[in-house]
């Protein structure tokens, strides 16, 4: 069976007020697919970009949850919360003139050192797993009990943050736009520069605007309107769901070999072109040594992905006599996917994509 329309990806602009697994359980439905996942998860309170994941598609997972990312954030001076959002539980209230001590230049300057590679803490409400449970589950059970959720151990981890403009300030709020790179929470962000301020502050509202080349302006409603015979939104091709990755066209018979799973025809493969799109694109796989590589068919249809194999005694990355370029890693198949199925073939379902 080749790949069908009803393997790709949609680009849907998720409401407030729902859970992602909630999106992808009306996607599911709708398409009549199974596999169904998405490439980042949104907070229930928040909106925008969630790329879902259909079909074949989900097996690029691994290649999608890298990219950085671009948020609307609004915040509230003057309270934090246990979830560092609206949805959480006041645990520290500022003065009115501590708020009102808060200026453009003041804001400003206080959001300079969160831009770079920083260490950020999560907030104990996050799916983060720690010593085999959710951290949301072990904040909901010491909230219930009326335990104090900021003393639950979370461990820092290095994100990266590109940069952090103020669009605007209108107190106790302002919004800022934020770009990020993968793993950063921008609760902890709001939260965190409370602290700096001497005021507190948590997130009220967060829209995400872009994930790697995806752009929410491209995204669907969830509940939007179907196509002119009921069918559902068309699906992006897979090729478009790792457009990021450096890219290798294959011709017929290298295109045969490979899915044969002939490993040989990688030691052969040209310069890959560089990907597009985002912060996280890579530049050249063979620059970096730790790149996949999109393999495409003549036809622009994804054939594989080639991923650096492990170095070995009888597989090094680089040979030292120099009979390959230094810093060329030697590639494995990673994944290979069907040809793409006949024309004409159609999607299950048809209508909306609706509950």
């Amino acid at each position: 069976m080749g790949q069908s329309p009803a393997d790709g990806l949609l680009l849907v602009d998720k409401p407030g007020g729902i859970t992602s697994f909630q999106v992808v359980a009306r996607v599911r439905r709708r398409y009549g697919v199974r596999q169904v996942g998405h490439a980042g998860t949104l907070d229930p309170l928040a909106s925008g970009l969630l790329p879902v994941l259909v079909g074949e598609a989900t097996k690029l997972t691994p290649w999608t949850m890298g990219l950085d990312k671009v948020y609307r954030a609004t915040l509230r001076l003057g309270a934090a919360t246990d979830s560092y959002d609206a949805d959480g539980r006041v645990t520290q209230v500022a003065a009115p003139a501590a708020v009102a001590a808060v200026d453009e230049p003041r804001l400003r300057a206080a959001l300079a050192p969160f831009v770079g590679v920083v260490r950020q803490r999560p907030p104990a409400f996050s799916a983060i797993r720690k010593d085999g449970q959710r951290l949301y589950d072990v904040a909901r059970r010491t909230a219930a009990r009326g335990g104090d959720v900021e003393a639950i151990e979370v461990d820092e981890r290095e994100v990266t943050i590109f940069s952090i403009a103020l669009d605007a300030l209108a107190l106790p709020d302002a919004t800022l736009t934020i770009h990020c790179g993968k793993g950063t929470y921008v609760r902890s962000i709001v939260h965190d520069l409370g602290q700096a301020l001497g005021c507190h502050a948590h997130l009220i509202a967060l829209r995400r605007l872009r994930i790697g080349p995806f752009l929410v302006d491209d995204a669907v409603a969830l509940d939007g309107p179907a196509g002119a015979g009921g069918e559902p939104p068309p699906l992006l091709p897979l090729a478009l769901v790792v457009a990021h990755l450096p890219t290798v066209v294959l011709d017929a018979a290298a295109e045969r070999r490979v899915r044969m799973g002939q490993q040989a025809v990688l030691d052969d493969l040209p310069e890959p072109t560089p990907g597009g799109g985002g912060e996280g694109a890579l530049a050249g796989a063979w620059a970096l040594g730790t790149g996949a590589v999109r393999l495409l068919g003549e036809g622009g249809h994804l054939v594989a992905i080639a991923a650096p194999a492990a170095p070995s005694a009888e597989a090094p990355l680089a040979s030292a006599d120099g009979d390959e370029p230094p810093g060329r890693p030697r590639l494995r198949l990673a994944r290979v996917f069907a040809p793409p199925a006949a024309a004409g073939q159609s999607p299950p379902g048809g209508g909306a994509v609706s509950s």
